[in-house]
């Protein structure tokens, strides 16, 4: 399915702020397909992305994991192995959302900081050649630090409201899965 043409700047947006990630790698024994409890484990590391119910995840050729309902990802997360003390601020993923986002109107819809996270949630619309603009998709932006990594967090063009939020709630709750005994 290919998105339409209004769309496509906003999946640039978010491939340029998670640009050059590498390291995802998923436990799963087959491709695009999450254990039964609803996680998407990576192999090397022992993070455990929590997924809402229905939602699956695949690794992708760049190494990012994708997520969502069945045949249509709407969750992007990228790892930076050894990045976590570079967990950006709200302000900083605002400044680079506002950076990435010249040729897009932008309302800041929820901004999130803890000490292991920074969330924002915004609303896109792209900025017609006739002094308009096209029409509204949310967005989600974030990072998470677990342990010593880096995980970026981003939506995909085509993500309902519905989408964003359970994403959000995915990147907030990203966590190291303990050894077994």
């Amino acid at each position: 399915m290919k998105a339409p043409a209004h769309i496509a700047p906003a999946a640039l947006l978010a491939l340029c702020l998670l640009s050059g990630c590498k390291g995802c790698k998923e436990e799963s024994a087959s491709p695009g397909a999450s254990p039964p409890d609803g996680t998407a484990p990576t192999h090397r590391s022992g993070v455990k992305v929590p997924l809402p119910e229905g939602w699956a995840a695949q690794v992708t050729l760049d190494d990012s994991l994708q997520a969502g309902p069945p045949g249509r990802p709407v969750l992007r997360v990228d790892l930076r192995r050894g990045q976590g003390e570079q967990l950006p601020t709200v302000e900083q993923l605002v400044e680079r959302v506002r950076e990435e986002s010249k040729n897009f109107e932008l309302s800041l819809d929820q901004e999130e900081q803890k000490e292991s996270y920074s969330l924002l949630r915004v609303t896109l619309a792209p900025k017609l050649s006739d002094g308009g603009v096209g029409p509204q998709a949310p967005a989600l932006f974030g990072a998470r630090r677990v342990g010593s990594d880096l995980f970026l967090c981003a939506t995909l063009p085509g993500a309902s409201a519905e989408d964003v939020r359970l994403a959000t709630e995915a990147c907030r709750d990203i966590e190291i899965q303990a050894k077994p005994r």
